[in-house]
């Protein structure tokens, strides 16, 4: 095993017909700033995109997490996960679908192991893997299935300015407000306030929760979910001993001065949680998934078929997730897996 004090970040391929590939060698030049990682890619494709894209990113491929810890400082580390095909920029093949599902189950062996301190993933194309039989909505419930806690998975966006937790993540939002409990929302505050005491070291952690309607609901005037299903989750969870507060008017709960008032904002659908998050702090924020027993970030952007082998992809936000694992990682290593849960 790995010296407990050096395991590096396992970093998943992500669709290498996307811009993964390139922030993957973009973080590596960025190495002086970086804690240790370990790619777990093709190295012919590294090694085609970083010349096509004149970067000098010498490629060593390695066969642990000791051996990357060594190479890192000199080159990048890569754990080789053969592509069926050479990848096509902006053009996603499902014959690379299994070296892309690979990566990632590798990446959470790893990690389940002790091998490495976090998994980091670079963005995948779902609909893409759908057509080979990929039979989860997303990273987050696929992670979930691989550490044995299905269920019990939720997604943080996390920047420097702001923390979101939606609820409900990939449904329509009309199956979004059907399906919404009381316990739905309980949960996911659970598992926040968790989270920020034993991953975010805060010991007293404050969870705003959002309403649905406009204004709240105005005491049910404008809908009554805020009556039926947000103030009794708020009152149980406040039962339990949690600073909770809400429900919050989503149109202005997200103010610079609101946002002093709490840590982590549990939000009851999508785009409730990421317009906001985007909006202030695109380039570094962070998808978090919370509820795992390994840590796991991913950069809060798609695979940007647009621009991918241009050369301008922007690796800020991997960089980021890089970071915040590392941070994450070593907290809970330190405070150990004991530490309060809420």
């Amino acid at each position: 095993m790995t010296d407990p004090a050096v395991r590096p970040l396992a970093l998943t391929m992500g669709d290498p017909a996307g811009i993964g590939g390139e922030c993957t060698l973009r973080a590596w030049l960025a190495r002086r700033d970086c804690y240790p990682f370990v790619a777990l890619d093709d190295p012919s494709h590294l090694n085609d995109l970083a010349r096509r894209l004149r970067l000098h990113v010498p490629i060593v491929p390695v066969s642990d997490a000791d051996e990357a810890v060594l190479v890192f400082p000199n080159a990048l580390p890569i754990i080789a996960m053969p592509l069926a095909n050479p990848p096509r920029p902006g053009e996603p093949d499902a014959a690379n679908a299994k070296a892309i599902v690979g990566s990632i189950t590798r990446a959470v062996a790893m990690a389940l192991n002790g091998q490495a301190g976090a998994v980091v993933t670079n963005p995948i194309n779902k609909a893409a893997l759908y057509a080979t039989g990929f039979a989860y909505p997303g990273h987050t419930e696929f992670l979930a299935a691989l550490t044995g806690v299905p269920g019990q998975e939720v997604m943080m966006l996390a920047s420097p300015l702001l923390r979101v937790v939606p609820v409900t993540v990939h449904v329509s939002l009309r199956d979004a407000i059907a399906m919404l409990t009381a316990e739905m929302i309980a949960a996911a505050a659970r598992t926040t306030h968790a989270a920020l005491r034993r991953d975010f070291g805060i010991p007293h952690p404050r969870v705003a929760i959002a309403g649905l309607n406009p204004h709240a609901g105005e005491q049910g005037a404008l809908g009554k979910e805020e009556v039926t299903l947000v103030a009794p989750a708020i009152e149980r969870l406040r039962a339990e001993g949690m600073d909770v507060s809400g429900p919050w008017p989503p149109d202005t709960m997200f103010t610079r001065i609101a946002r002093t008032r709490y840590d982590a904002a549990i939000c009851l659908y999508h785009d409730q949680a990421l317009i906001p998050l985007k909006t202030l702090d695109m380039d570094h924020g962070v998808n978090v998934t919370l509820g795992l027993p390994i840590i796991r970030t991913s950069p809060d952007h798609g695979t940007a078929y647009d621009i991918a082998g241009q050369g301008v992809a922007d690796p800020t936000s991997l960089l980021a997730a890089l970071d915040l694992a590392a941070d994450l990682a070593q907290r809970r290593r330190f405070l150990g897996s004991d530490a309060p849960a809420g």
